[in-house]
């Protein structure tokens, strides 16, 4: 199958497919967040240290592969 040649009728498939959830998504009732909850939270970003030092190119030679 040459996809070019269908390339109008998959576009507007796709068109249709979006069309259609959009209508279907649009009348659900949004959830209200509980009082005081935020959906953000002020976490600390974790963070990886890596102490050790880079193995020269004769140490990874001897590595098992």
């Amino acid at each position: 199958m040459n996809i070019a040649k269908h390339m109008e009728a998959i576009f507007l498939a796709v068109v249709a497919v979006i069309g259609a959830t959009t209508f279907a998504t649009a009348g659900a009732p949004v959830q209200p967040s509980a009082p005081g909850v935020s959906a953000v939270t002020e976490a600390a970003m974790p963070v990886v240290v890596v102490s050790a030092r880079r193995l020269s190119t004769a140490e990874k030679a001897q590595l098992p592969q």
